[in-house]
């Protein structure tokens, strides 16, 4: 199937400059990989080069990259935002093709329990399990052998990737005299509206009160996130993110792949965390903030971290250099 620009901009908006509105769209592609019947977009200055030399039917551009646009020739849409204009068309896409669209209702294969409450609504997919005292809230969709705990509740238009687990323990235990002690984990999970949690995730329950996942927030696949911990309205995390227990995660943030936040730790809004960090301080400002040892060759890497560890030293060295320095 496809879809005319005319349609496109209907739904969408954006203004089409040196273009047929009748164009049939086949594809959404890349700008290297876009065909002549295919819609691409151009969201990066630095990727202007490929732009011009794209084959592209037609390519979403900002109003900044309209004269580099019409040099390429070709049809072009001026939006505000190409990205969030790409992110929009995908959707449309998607409702219009299909092959087997989401609907309400409950799979033979998936188990709620007694207690259980699902909107009519939402959908639970094969072989997924809603446990008594668990709510799904109206057009929340579970795709398969989803996990949601006793007590865990999910607002409404709630996205959960396969195989992820929510409610599971989180990981608590006393030590008496080498041995652990279970303590039992007493509270449930708050999922807000919009949230989407992707494959093979785990949410643990609070130990006494509930872990909270505020409304709009995006969690990729196989990421973490331990007991008691709150996460702010629209954060997003990428892959094998961690969050230990009790963390506080502010607003709009965002942890890239990998990132480790160690427990008790309080996040403020709009704070931006590279890939692979490690945050180990509470962080009160917003910002970007990176901390990892950058890659390189094994033998310079070496090298370096043999440096490294004498770099205490080496300040102190420094330092009375300087006061000798000063003192003569």
């Amino acid at each position: 199937m496809s879809l005319q620009l005319a349609q496109i901009i209907e739904v969408l908006g954006g203004q089409l400059e040196q273009g047929d509105p009748a164009m049939e769209i086949q594809a959404i592609a890349s700008l290297e990989d876009a065909g002549p019947q295919d819609f691409s977009f151009l969201s990066n200055p630095k990727l202007q080069g490929q732009m011009l030399a794209s084959q592209a039917g037609c390519i979403a551009v900002s109003a900044q990259m309209q004269e580099k646009a019409r040099q390429r020739g070709g049809s072009y849409l001026v939006v505000d935002n190409p990205y969030l204009y790409f992110a929009r068309l995908t959707q449309l896409w998607r409702k219009h093709h299909a092959i087997r669209p989401v609907t309400a209702g409950i799979h033979p294969s998936a188990v709620v329990e007694e207690g259980a409450i699902v909107h009519a609504s939402a959908s639970i997919g094969p072989l997924c399990h809603v446990a008594s005292g668990a709510v799904i809230g109206a057009d929340s969709v579970l795709t398969s052998r989803v996990t949601v705990g006793a007590d865990c509740v999910l607002g409404q238009r709630v996205l959960v990737q396969p195989g992820a687990v929510i409610g599971g323990d989180g990981f608590g235990f006393a030590n008496e005299r080498g041995r652990w002690i279970k303590i039992e984990q007493l509270g449930g999970v708050q999922i807000g509206d919009d949230v989407e949690i992707g494959a093979n995730t785990c949410i643990d329950r609070g130990a006494l009160r509930d872990t909270i996942i505020a409304n709009g927030v995006k969690i990729d696949n196989q990421v973490q996130i331990g007991h008691n911990v709150e996460i702010g309205e629209h954060s997003a995390m990428a892959g094998c993110v961690g969050i230990a227990g009790s963390a506080k995660i502010g607003r709009q943030c965002t942890v890239g792949g990998a990132g480790m936040i160690l427990g008790h730790l309080e996040i403020a809004d709009n704070v931006h965390i590279s890939a692979a960090t490690v945050v180990s301080r509470s962080i009160r400002q917003p910002g970007q903030y990176t901390g990892f040892f950058p890659i390189d060759d094994n033998g310079s890497w070496e090298k370096n971290a043999a440096t490294l560890k004498h770099l205490h030293a080496l300040r102190d060295r420094i330092k009375a250099l300087e006061q000798t320095q000063k003192n003569g």
